[in-house]
């Protein structure tokens, strides 16, 4: 007490240097006042990759409401990741409640993909994933629940790292072109995100480990990069349009673009890129702002 409560280490500290009078320090006994003063959140250990087989746990969390709506109106974005292979999935909803169907949707497409079924689902207290709707979804699934306790978004480590991922890459993306926030959705990539090497898979990409096979670069393009894509609008007219190199398509070969002529996104595989230079001329803000 006359140390305003010091810890044990420092007082065995001063008493091997003879500082107190010659007094020896035992071991001290529980001390409530220390407790209330001193207690300090346990430390999160990191992540352990221990999981077998794809499927056999899984990671999801509900991100949002953005404060900056997407173009097409997404507010939320829901994230799905594989223990095993740190795959992820992720959804863009326009509202909270579109997640239970989003996540049935998902369930299905992945079993009828795989032959196989998710054996634990680890989620936050969120009521979307805590509704009765839900929780029927993974009892006719027998998806074993795994929550984290409230507040503590650390438990939730795998997916709120994703997540964090994914949203450093596209402020950096914004960042550089100078598209509007509002373009945040565009600038996501899972497609790039399981081309990266993992330490937590041994260094090896998601895409790798998912589907046994080496991860491909060879159509990889620069965000932004003018892009002409082929039109067939008449033998006399232009047979490309300019548009903006956006993204890819997971269920579709071909590329995401934005038409500066109709201030759409459009997906096309005919498509001649420009990558060595940018465009800084301002009809292609003005195509974003206005839309």
């Amino acid at each position: 007490m006359r140390l305003r409560h010091m810890s044990e280490n420092g007082m065995i500290e001063l008493s091997k240097s003879g500082l107190l009078n010659g007094q020896s320090i035992r071991k001290l006994k529980f001390y409530e006042h220390c407790v209330f003063g001193k207690q300090r959140r346990v430390k999160f250990t990191k992540d352990i990759h221990k999981t077998k087989r794809t499927l056999n746990y899984i990671h999801s969390n509900l991100r949002g409401p953005s404060r900056v709506p997407s173009k097409g109106g997404v507010s939320y974005m829901l994230t799905i990741i594989d223990d095993f292979s740190k795959k992820v999935w992720v959804f863009f909803l326009k509202k909270k409640s579109d997640m239970l169907a989003t996540f049935k949707e998902w369930t299905i497409m992945i079993e009828k993909q795989t032959w196989k079924q998710v054996k634990r689902l680890r989620t936050d207290n969120g009521l979307e994933f805590c509704s009765y709707e839900f929780n029927d979804l993974c009892k006719s699934k027998e998806i074993a629940r795994h929550h984290i306790v409230r507040h503590i978004s650390q438990q939730n480590g795998v997916v709120e790292q994703m997540n964090r991922t994914l949203m450093e890459k596209v402020h950096c993306m914004l960042s550089i072109v100078g598209l509007p926030k509002s373009f945040w959705t565009k600038a996501t990539s899972c497609f790039l995100i399981h081309r990266y090497p993992s330490t937590t898979i041994n260094k090896r990409t998601l895409q790798e480990v998912w589907s046994s096979t080496p991860a491909s670069y060879f159509d990889l393009k620069v965000f932004r990069c003018p892009a002409y894509t082929h039109v067939d609008n008449g033998k006399l007219e232009p047979r490309s349009i300019k548009c903006v190199f956006l993204g890819y398509n997971s269920s579709v070969k071909g590329y995401k673009l934005w038409c500066l002529k109709t201030k759409k996104v459009m997906v096309n595989r005919d498509v001649i890129f420009y990558e060595t230079t940018m465009l800084h001329d301002s009809s292609f803000r003005d195509s974003c702002d206005k839309e």
